[in-house]
C-alpha cells in the first residue's frame, strides 16, 4: 500500500462484527435458530443482508421475512442471548485485530469502538482485552439513529474530542462504510463474509494481518 500513514490520523475507529471479531456466524445462527423455534423462514442467504444493521432495524426486517409475530425488540433481546452465550464459550477474534490494536496503543493513537452490537453483547468482549484499548465506545443502544447513518460515527468523534473527518475508520461491511464515509472518516475497508463496493473515502484490505501503525494506506 502506499499513501497516508495510519499513526496520522488522530484516532482510529473500529466496527466489532466482522472487523475486530468474526461473529457474523453466530448471529446467522441465532437467526437460523429463532426463525425454527416461532415456525418462521430465514436462510443464511438473508442473514448477509442485514450485516452491519442497526439491530432494532435488522429485527424489524426479520420479522417481516420470517413470518413471526415478536416484537423487534424481542427478536433482538432473543438474539442477544445466543450471541453472548457463544461469544462467552469462545470469542472469534479477526486475524490481526489484537496485534493492530496493541500497534496503535503502543503509538499513541487512541481507538473507538463503533458497533451496532448492545452494551451488554459488547462487555463480554472487551473483557478479553486490556484495559484502556478503547477510550471511547458507541454502541447501538446508545444511539438514535444506527448504521448506516453518520450519528455513530460522529458521536465516537465527539467522544474523543476530535473531528470525524481526522479520524481513520475501519470496516468490513457497505453499511458500516457509509457510516464512517458520511461522517467525514476515512474508511479502510476489510471485507469478510460480505462485499464491499468501491466509493469516496474508501480504501481497501484484503485482511488486518501484517497491519500496524506504521502502516501505509492509500488516501
Amino acid at each position: 500500500m502506499s499513501g497516508r500513514r495510519i499513526d496520522s490520523y488522530a484516532a482510529v475507529l473500529w466496527d466489532m462484527d466482522g472487523t475486530l471479531v468474526d461473529t457474523e456466524p453466530y448471529w446467522t445462527l441465532a437467526e437460523l435458530d429463532l426463525a425454527e423455534r416461532y415456525g418462521g423462514s430465514w436462510s443464511v442467504e438473508q442473514s448477509l443482508e442485514v450485516i452491519g444493521f442497526d439491530l432494532l432495524d435488522a429485527a424489524s426486517y426479520m420479522r417481516e421475512r420470517m413470518g413471526i409475530e415478536l416484537s423487534s425488540q424481542r427478536i433482538v433481546e432473543e438474539m442477544l442471548d445466543s450471541v453472548i452465550e457463544q461469544v462467552e464459550r469462545s470469542v472469534p477474534w479477526r486475524p490481526g485485530a489484537r496485534e493492530l490494536l496493541a500497534s496503535l496503543g503502543e503509538a499513541g493513537i487512541p481507538c473507538a469502538l463503533v458497533t451496532m452490537s448492545w452494551t451488554r453483547f459488547v462487555k463480554p468482549i472487551l473483557e478479553q482485552l486490556p484495559d484502556g484499548t478503547f477510550t471511547a465506545v458507541v454502541t447501538g443502544d446508545r444511539v438514535d439513529r444506527g448504521k448506516p447513518h453518520p450519528e455513530p460515527y460522529l458521536t465516537a468523534a465527539r467522544q474523543l474530542d476530535v473531528l470525524a473527518g481526522e479520524c481513520l475508520a475501519i470496516e468490513d461491511s457497505d453499511t458500516g462504510a457509509t457510516s464512517a464515509a458520511a461522517a467525514g472518516c476515512t474508511v479502510l475497508c476489510a471485507p469478510l463474509h460480505v462485499s464491499v463496493p468501491p466509493g469516496p473515502g474508501r480504501v481497501f484490505v484484503d485482511a488486518l494481518t501484517d497491519l500496524d501503525a506504521g502502516s501505509l494506506i492509500c488516501d
